[in-house]
C-alpha cells in the first residue's frame, strides 16, 4: 500500500476516437493542476492528430500511443505502468466521453488522500439520458457482483471514475490478469475486494450526452461481462471459506 506521507495523484484519459470534448476535459484537468496521462487506444488519424496537438500545446501531457485497439481495460493497463513508471502514486481515471463530473475530482482526490491505500471508485447518479437498456444490464451486473463477494458491499462496478493507488493495483494486475475491454471495471473492483484492501465509494453525477459517443458494444461486451463474472464465480468458489469469514466479522456482534 501508498506511503501515507506522500500524495502525487496523476489522470489517465483511455481515448479511442473521442475528439468532440477532449481539448475541453484536459483543458479543465490543466486547470486543476493535474498531470494527465492520455492513451491513444488505437484511436483514427483525426483523433490521433488531435491529441498531438493537445500534447504539444499544453505543458504536463503524456501521450503514450498503442498500436491497435486494444480496448479500455487495455488502455488504463497502460495508463497505470505508465502511472508507476513516472513516480506518481494515484491515478485518477476518466472517461473521455464527457460522461463525468469534473467538478467533482476534487473531492475524490481529496478521499483518496487521506485513505491512500483505498481504491476510490464513483458510483454515478444518472439523470435522464441513461439508455434503459445500459441499467438493466447494470443492475444485472451488480447482482453477479453481490454473489462473487458474497457481499452487497460494493454499490456499483461498472463506473469508470476512480482514484487507483498505483503501487497496489499494478500488483494486483501482475498477479491476476484480467480483461481488456469493458469487462476490466468490474473484475478489478471484486479481485480488489477479495484481497481484503481497503474501498471507498462517492456518488457522482453521470449523463450521456446526445452527441457522446460509446464504444460499448451490446453483444460482444456483454458476451465478455458475462465470461468475467463466469470465471469470478469459480474464484469465488475457491475462495468461499475467506469469503465467508469476511462477511462474519462485518456483522455487529449481537
Amino acid at each position: 500500500m501508498a506511503d501515507a506521507a506522500v500524495f502525487n495523484p496523476c489522470v489517465t484519459i483511455p481515448v479511442y476516437n473521442h475528439s468532440q470534448v477532449l481539448r475541453a476535459t484536459v483543458a479543465d484537468l490543466v486547470n486543476q493542476g493535474l498531470p494527465v496521462i492520455m492513451v491513444d487506444d488505437g484511436s483514427a488519424a483525426e483523433c490521433r492528430e488531435i491529441m498531438a496537438e493537445i500534447a504539444a500545446d499544453t505543458v504536463n501531457i503524456r501521450l503514450i500511443h498503442r498500436p491497435e485497439n486494444g480496448g479500455k481495460g487495455a488502455a488504463l493497463k497502460d495508463g497505470l505502468h505508465a502511472a508507476r513508471d513516472l513516480g506518481f502514486t494515484h491515478m485518477l481515471q476518466i472517461d473521455a466521453d464527457g460522461q463525468h463530473d469534473l467538478g467533482d475530482i476534487a473531492g475524490f482526490l481529496a478521499i483518496a488522500k487521506s485513505a491512500t491505500g483505498a481504491l476510490v471508485c464513483g458510483y454515478p447518479v444518472f439523470d435522464g439520458s441513461v439508455p434503459k437498456y445500459r441499467l438493466y444490464g447494470r443492475f444485472a451486473s451488480h447482482i453477479w457482483v453481490w454473489i462473487n463477494t458474497l457481499s452487497t458491499d460494493i454499490k456499483d462496478s461498472m463506473c469508470g471514475f476512480r482514484v487507483y493507488p498505483v503501487a497496489a493495483s499494478c500488483a494486483l494486475l501482475e498477479n491476476y490478469p484480467m480483461g481488456n475491454r469493458m469487462d476490466f471495471d468490474g473484475e478489478f473492483i471484486v479481485r480488489w475486494y477479495w484481497q481484503g484492501y481497503p474501498l471507498q465509494q462517492v456518488p457522482t453525477r453521470v449523463n450521456y450526452p446526445k452527441d457522446g459517443i460509446s464504444h460499448f458494444r451490446l453483444w460482444r461486451d456483454n458476451l465478455l461481462i458475462s465470461w468475467m463474472h463466469t470465471r469470478l464465480f469459480f474464484g469465488m468458489l475457491i475462495r468461499l471459506p475467506r469469503l465467508l469469514a469476511m462477511a462474519n466479522q462485518k456483522e455487529p456482534a449481537s
